[in-house]
């Protein structure tokens, strides 16, 4: 079963997180706050989509390229797949 099932409750949590303060962040602009306090949601709202990228990302690496029983085939591609979302994602 996938780290993401098996670990739903707690993803689900931080997505529930992220989306409050994305909430804060839209009530901020249309209020007109000052842009430090905007600039702080925005860096907030950054560093917990960070977290839980990395939350997901360690757990399919631990899951599949941790695994010593797939074939080197398998973990060659996860591998390709784990390079290509973090390129993506530092673009």
């Amino acid at each position: 079963m996938s780290h993401t099932v098996l670990n739903k409750k707690p993803l689900l949590a931080r997505i529930r997180r992220i989306k409050g303060q994305t909430e804060a962040l839209e009530r901020a602009l249309e209020g007109s706050a000052e842009c430090a306090v905007i600039l702080q949601q925005l860096a907030a709202v950054r560093g917990a989509v960070n977290g839980l990228m990395l939350e997901v990302l360690e757990g399919h690496v631990r899951e599949h390229l941790g695994d010593a029983d797939a074939p080197a085939e398998q973990r060659a591609k996860d591998l390709d797949l784990v390079v290509s979302v973090m390129r993506s994602y530092v673009k």
